[in-house]
């Protein structure tokens, strides 16, 4: 499934994140990592008092998010 538009952004309705590890994505202004590991990938980022926060990619898809940081 092609998740991108015609400017090359990702369009998060319904779509799945990225599965490499390493690879960074925005959520509600934060940039979120995907750890590699054993098991359940997460992605991990902070919350807004700086806290450590840990989001599977269902999580994503409900918070929606981007490969590109929004202006």
């Amino acid at each position: 499934m092609n998740t991108e538009s015609e400017n090359g952004t990702q369009s998060p309705e319904n779509a799945e994140p990225p599965t490499t590890p390493c690879t960074v994505v925005w959520s509600q202004g934060r940039p979120y990592v995907l750890e590699p590991g054993d098991g359940n990938p997460r992605w991990v980022g902070t919350d807004n008092r700086g806290r450590p926060l840990k989001l599977t990619g269902a999580d994503l898809r409900r918070r929606g998010w981007s490969l590109h940081r929004a202006s």
